[in-house]
């Protein structure tokens, strides 16, 4: 008999007995072997492998593998240059599609243990190219700031006219007198700029002109309107103490009125999710993880979230040498970027049934801020679905375990968890720190945040390192066991997912939307 019919045939009772020694032996590869044991022990038989154990596993991740994808990476992202003047992974690009492709190809060799799909969705993107808001007298307006995803609208002089209240209701619109071409002058609050804009639009006003409400910021407002429509007008950003200016103009003069313009753009673009699912593991307690894979047109994100990305290969890659209880699902969410859209559009797509079998979803964006902080999602049971508690406390023990410092970061609407928690699924996560300022230093996290330079120069390798190895523990524990975390329950989905219960966030990934 030849010995892969005794192999064969072994295998298929493997149930029946416990293989001697010699058997187990027979798959060791002997030193001389020109055959590469790290892509050969991947398909080794599941039923050979050896348990994951949470406290080891992280040991499994080297520096060494961080810094080779991000290279590949980042001249990934110079695919890029012929069409966008530098190297990017924004949706769209020559990048984006290539970074897709690199990953599918890194699961290529793991087909044994994962089923691979792709989700394919549309997203907005949009692009303003110049904007004018100026005096009637001449000079322009201090601190405008243009909205993006603005339609746009050619140069005209147009009547100031103040919204009563916030402009987050037809009746604030509806008992004014309203001449063609004037300019809607809206203040900041209570719901989203794509609400004000679009009911002004609806209310036939040609632009509008948002204002902080915040007296303390010196800068104009400015964000996203997140998702146009047939309403939608060319909106542009002031500051409180500008915005007060201009209602005193509006007060001495009825007539007051400015020059508006605004050349842009808003197209959809056509693109994917890829979903990464373990063929092994409870189906029915899955253990959800993400990173987008996308970047801002300005750079090619290696930190955003190329960093996320980089971990989420390196564990996957990893955990197919082992055993697990429970299912895990790796996604690499498409147009985070554009507000989020691929992660929302995934969990949309899930039925009530599939919603429930996710246990939880963690969140991984930005792991190698150069000026990093340890920074842990700080996600109580008391306003979030029941388990992100559990997940916060996980990190908080790892970190603390390793005598790292941490601190805790509001759940803020900035990354993909979003989705998950308003549709009643359990959320957590950990940063390294974007724009924001480290508060140990009083220095900028991430200097280089949705900029030209954010390349592998921008990563701070130790803590990649660390982040990545708390990833794989986590990945390794709720994979070994969800035994001590909250059951999903339907009711509590139903009741969070009620909107009186809906989290309201200011920002939509990286843009600011209330």
């Amino acid at each position: 008999m030849r010995s892969s019919t005794l192999i064969a045939a072994t295998l298929s009772c493997a149930q029946a007995f416990v293989l001697p020694q010699t058997f187990l032996d027979a798959f060791q590869l002997p030193s001389t072997s020109d055959i590469n044991v790290e892509s050969f022990w991947p398909h080794k038989p599941y039923f050979l492998k050896h348990q994951v154990d949470p406290q080891s596993f992280p040991d499994d991740i080297e520096l060494a593998e961080l810094n080779s994808t991000a290279w590949d990476l980042y001249q990934i992202a110079q695919t890029s240059n012929k069409s966008y003047g530098n190297p990017t992974r924004v949706i769209g690009s020559a990048g984006h599609w290539n970074t897709i492709r690199y990953i599918l190809r890194q699961f290529d060799d793991l087909r044994d243990y994962y089923e691979i799909s792709t989700q394919s969705f549309k997203a907005l993107s949009g692009k303003v190219l110049s904007y004018n808001l100026n005096y009637t007298s001449g000079g322009k307006v201090p601190t405008s700031q243009a909205f993006s995803l603005s339609p746009p609208v050619k140069p005209f002089i147009g009547k100031l006219v103040e919204i009563p209240n916030l402009g987050c209701s037809d009746a604030d619109f509806e008992a004014l007198d309203v001449s063609k071409g004037s300019i809607a002058l809206i203040e900041r609050g209570e719901c989203p700029f794509g609400k004000k804009s679009d009911l002004a639009g609806k209310h036939g006003f040609k632009a509008a002109v948002i204002y902080d409400n915040n007296p303390k910021s010196t800068e104009g407002v400015s964000g996203s309107l997140e998702k146009p429509t047939k309403h939608t007008v060319s909106t542009i950003g002031v500051s409180f103490a500008v915005g007060q200016e201009l209602i005193l103009g509006i007060t001495l003069d009825p007539d007051y009125s400015l020059y508006f313009g605004m050349d842009s753009y808003v197209k959809e673009i056509k693109t994917k999710n890829v979903i990464a699912d373990t063929k092994h593991g409870d189906p029915e307690n899955i253990v959800a993880l993400g990173a987008h894979s996308d970047s801002v047109a300005a750079g090619p994100g290696l930190n955003d979230d190329g960093s996320g990305t980089i971990s989420l290969l390196t564990v996957a890659k990893h955990l197919s040498n082992y055993k697990i209880n429970n299912k895990v699902r790796f996604a690499f969410w498409s147009a985070e970027e554009e507000g989020l859209v691929g992660s929302n559009y995934y969990v949309d797509q899930l039925s009530e049934e599939e919603n429930l079998k996710i246990r939880l979803f963690m969140d991984y964006d930005m792991m190698a801020s150069p000026n990093y902080q340890y920074q842990i999602y700080n996600a109580s049971n008391s306003v979030n679905p029941r388990g992100s508690e559990e997940l916060r406390d996980l990190y908080i023990d790892y970190y603390t375990k390793y005598g790292h410092n941490y601190t805790l970061i509001p759940f803020d609407g900035r990354s993909d968890y979003v989705g998950f928690i308003e549709n009643g699924i359990p959320g957590g996560g950990i940063a390294a720190g974007a724009e924001g300022v480290n508060t140990d230093n009083g220095e900028v996290l991430d200097a280089c945040y949705h900029a030209l330079c954010d390349d592998v120069s921008n990563l701070n390798w130790d803590a990649f390192l660390t982040n990545t190895q708390l990833i794989a523990y986590s990945v390794a524990h709720f994979a070994d066991s969800l035994e001590d975390f909250p059951e999903r329950n339907a009711n509590e989905t139903k009741s969070f997912a009620s909107t009186e219960n809906m989290p309201k966030y200011a920002y939509k990934g990286g843009a600011l939307i209330l």
